[in-house]
């Protein structure tokens, strides 16, 4: 394997009963990239990054992240190997804080063995207060990078559509993952928002943060992209950069449903 893939599938297939979602599928990311992943509706692209995070196992195929085989592994043993993701549909815990909900995504990296922790948590130990006050900073650090630091307090489900979306990202930071998969970001986003998430997306590869998104805001995926895949019907059917991929005749017709004019 290069070098720099450091996320590495081969041959990814998965099935439900009669219907392959994913046939064979085959690539490569590389660390420090914007990498996109775009395709019609029913592609098979959140089946894609299911796949990788350990939430539906694959009926075949190999994925490798820095060498390792992750495919049989449970999600949070995915997390702790640093690939973390949000979610098409936002799935916040909604009568909790903004702030707590970030505490939660930086547990798995700071939880000490549950027996000691339930003794920790009923009896208020010293070192239980210390863990709780050092989740706080950590997740305030998190919330400041998303600009929601003004707002730790406040239940998440009064925060506007575009910040609860920044909270997910901020969640999924707060694991210090190395791969960030975003599914679907802007999805619901006005342009202003959108173009604060494009930053924010470039500060996160600037934090050394590979970020690897599945976006169906096309303007978005190709001023932000190093490279591109696209799926249809759950086949890979280009890859390139962004200039490649406006002008292939596959993406074109999976797109408009004809084939491109010549």
């Amino acid at each position: 394997m290069p070098p720099e893939a450091f996320l590495e599938i081969e041959g990814l297939t998965k099935t439900f009963g009669g219907l392959k979602a994913l046939e064979t599928i085959a690539l490569s990311i590389e660390a420090g990239k914007v990498t996109s992943l775009i395709g019609p509706n029913g592609a098979g692209k959140t089946t894609f990054f299911n796949c990788i995070t350990g939430l539906i196992a694959p009926s075949s195929g190999f994925i490798r992240f820095r060498g390792e085989p992750i495919a049989s592994l449970p999600p949070h043993e995915v997390t702790r190997r640093g690939v973390a993701r949000t979610f098409q549909n936002i799935r916040l815990f909604s009568e909790m804080t903004v702030l707590e909900n970030v505490m939660v995504g930086r547990y798995l990296r700071s939880a000490p063995p549950l027996i000691s922790s339930f003794f920790g948590a009923l009896f208020q130990s010293r070192a239980f207060r210390e863990k709780e006050r050092r989740l706080r900073e950590e997740g305030l650090r998190s919330l400041a990078f998303v600009g929601l630091a003004d707002r730790p307090d406040l239940p998440a489900r009064h925060l506007a559509y575009g910040d609860q979306r920044r909270l997910e990202v901020a969640r999924a930071l707060a694991s210090e993952p190395s791969l960030l998969l975003l599914d679907e970001p802007a999805a619901g986003m006005n342009p202003r928002e959108t173009e604060a998430l494009m930053v924010l997306i470039g500060r996160i590869r600037d934090q050394g943060i590979t970020p690897f998104l599945i976006e169906h805001n096309m303007k978005m995926v190709m001023k932000i992209s190093d490279q591109i895949f696209v799926l249809d019907h759950g086949v890979k059917i280009a890859e390139g950069t962004a200039e490649e991929i406006q002008g292939n005749s596959k993406v074109i017709e999976a797109y408009l449903g004809k084939p491109a004019e010549r």
